[in-house]
């Protein structure tokens, strides 16, 4: 996995070296940008099936391939963050995960997550902990909402989870100590996982966004469910903090859907 992102992360970056210059082209950047998409995707979907020929894929560009009998499958988002990467902000990442069948329910087993501008990369493996480049990190140990900094999305115009958004923005803002917004939410999790944010939520989300994030989250020794504490993977709303105010992120998230509902 790590071998993969690293290979895809040369070409991205060359292309993202190209975007400056294509800013101020009359065509502007749109396709190039596209185009190094799905590039990135061929060259993760090559590598990831040269170790793992049986294994089989959910991909963001390409949907489903292999096996409808998968027993491992892999979950990539080639380039999370594409606005940034699209107007030169330097905050996009790569994203892998691995998730295992296991009867009719699954589990995510390995994640990486690669952030070629910044040289980051952050994986982790099923009960074995999150490292940020061979280094252990833990979520942070904040326990006040008033101290706390949180992530998060903030929806388009037209998605249907503007309003809710409003709504929990409206709770959350003057009880802490701030609130960014960094366009990735692949990154925001690793964030999360490494002890920058005390806490990050977005509704509906892919799972190619947020599987590997999920994983690092929670080997890192937070919390990453949804607003009723079930699985994100399955709703695409996602509520990940550290231990001491996962619960308390949950209620206003969770406050601020039922306000629309």
């Amino acid at each position: 996995m790590v071998a993969a992102v690293r290979k895809a992360a040369r070409r991205l970056l060359r292309d993202f070296g190209e975007v400056e210059q294509l800013q101020v082209s009359i065509k502007g950047p749109s396709d190039f940008v596209s185009q190094a998409d799905l590039a990135a995707e061929a060259t993760l979907k090559a590598e990831l099936a040269k170790g793992r020929p049986d294994y089989a894929f959910l991909l963001e560009e390409g949907g489903l391939e292999g096996p409808e009998t998968w027993k491992f499958r892999w979950i990539v988002d080639p380039l999370d963050g594409t606005t940034n990467f699209l107007h030169g902000i330097p905050h996009w990442a790569i994203s892998i995960a691995l998730e295992r069948r296991l009867g009719r329910t699954s589990e995510i087993v390995a994640g990486v997550i690669f952030s070629p501008a910044q040289n980051e990369l952050f994986v982790a493996e099923r009960g074995v902990g999150a490292y940020l480049n061979d280094r252990r990190i833990r979520v942070s140990a904040r326990r006040e909402m008033a101290e706390a900094v949180f992530a998060t999305g903030i929806p388009f115009a037209a998605m249907p989870t503007k309003r809710a958004f409003s709504a929990t923005l409206e709770r959350i803002m003057p009880e802490v100590a701030g609130i960014r917004r960094f366009g990735s939410a692949a990154l925001d999790l690793a964030w999360v996982a490494a002890g920058r944010y005390e806490g990050f939520w977005e509704l509906g989300l892919n799972p190619w966004d947020i599987a590997a994030g999920l994983l690092l989250v929670r080997e890192a020794g937070g919390f990453a469910t949804d607003e009723k504490g079930g699985d994100p993977l399955a709703s695409g709303n996602v509520v990940a903090a550290n231990p001491h105010l996962h619960l308390k992120l949950r209620e206003i998230v969770l406050a601020g859907l039922e306000t629309v509902a």
